[in-house]
């Protein structure tokens, strides 16, 4: 069917007149006494004269379908979302799972882009220099958001000033396994074992997540003798436990559990106050008298500084909505994540400042400074 363009002419009975009616409907605009767009019909041009009088409603009726894209109700466009980390990962998989659900629960489509590099420091600084317009967010998790800001200081990432922040959607513990040759069963053992000989630690790269785990095993284990062996990966890392080339690995649950499953590797402890529901007869290192080995990867969504409040609560209501439907919580669940989500974006400030001030120390105590 062919489509006429017309110009809708209103004309208003003074510049008083028409700036209270662009006020109301556009936002400051330069004053004039007529104002003229153009509205597409379907097989039929309009143009309306001099003399004709719109009431408030018809007038909102007229234009709710004619505004330009830079007035339309946000989003009305796809919404990328960064990560910071190569596909199949566990960031990976909490983007697509959540991020598709939210996608559905704001009307658009949530495009993943994966921006692998430096711990996901490179996809925080592309992202902080981004447009604050709500379209290019970034779902990182506590390597990128807590960790990387004290032990990669010259990326110049401050989470709490170069991001607006979102809100937490899940989380995988870590755990402590090992390669089924190693006699030790439980943490107590391990600490014995790592007393009497050196114990090699596979970790997904140096200064994220798992390393600071390890340093903090280290820490509370008191005389262990525990030599670090970084991987660029979480994978390689694993497969290198399982093949016996280093004795142990310490990473998110979601890397090792289907080796574990398998039975390729052991897992000593969850590095959690809880159990993980993908490894109920898994003791957790606060079970076990560690008390201070906790060390949880939550996965969060941030925006550009400089986002509004009204797109960044918006952001929020809708992926903690996604996290928590029943069908996400099981897909999530299948790959060994758990839903996490605060009731509010201030909560979750207030979070961020404390996993960053926790993170901070034990980087500083492992001998990294900022």
């Amino acid at each position: 069917m062919p489509v006429l363009h017309g110009i809708l002419v209103l004309r208003f009975r003074s510049s008083h007149h028409f700036a209270a009616h662009s006020r109301a409907n556009f936002g400051n605009m330069r004053s004039a006494s007529n104002f003229m767009f153009p509205v597409r019909f379907s097989n039929l041009k309009f143009l309306i004269g001099r003399n004709f009088k719109f009431t408030a409603l018809v007038a909102a009726l007229l234009l709710a379908g004619v505004l330009p894209s830079w007035a339309q109700a946000y989003p009305s466009r796809p919404i990328h979302l960064i990560v910071g980390f190569a596909a199949g990962g566990s960031n990976d998989i909490v983007a697509r799972i959540v991020g598709q659900k939210a996608g559905e629960l704001l009307g658009t489509t949530i495009v993943i882009e994966n921006r692998a590099g430096a711990n996901g420091a490179t996809a925080s600084a592309a992202v902080a220099r981004g447009t604050p317009d709500g379209y290019t967010l970034i779902l990182g998790s506590a390597s990128q958001f807590a960790i990387s800001p004290h032990t990669q200081p010259d990326m110049g990432i401050d989470p709490l000033k170069d991001f607006v922040p979102i809100g937490t959607v899940a989380m995988a513990p870590e755990v402590l396994a090992v390669n089924p040759n190693v006699s030790a069963r439980s943490l107590a053992e391990l600490v014995a074992l790592a007393k009497s000989k050196e114990l090699s630690l596979a970790s997904s790269g140096a200064g994220g997540l798992p390393h600071l785990s390890i340093e903090l095993f280290r820490k509370l284990g008191g005389e262990v003798n525990i030599l670090h062996v970084p991987y660029r990966g979480g994978a390689p890392a694993a497969t290198d436990t399982a093949a016996g080339h280093v004795h142990g690995i310490i990473m998110d649950l979601p890397v090792l559990q289907p080796l574990i499953v398998d039975g390729k590797l052991r897992a000593i402890a969850v590095t959690n106050k809880v159990r993980s529901g993908s490894l109920p007869d898994v003791p957790t290192s606060v079970e076990q008298g560690m008390t201070g080995l906790v060390s949880v990867n939550w996965f969060a969504v941030m925006a550009p500084a400089g986002t509004s409040e009204d797109i960044a609560d918006r952001v929020q209501r809708a992926f903690t909505s996604a996290a928590k439907s029943p069908d996400i919580v099981a897909k999530l669940a299948a790959t060994g994540i758990e839903p996490m989500t605060q009731e509010s974006r201030a909560e979750f400030v207030k979070f961020l400042r404390d996993e960053n001030a926790r993170w901070g120390e034990i980087a500083r105590n492992a001998g990294f400074t900022r």
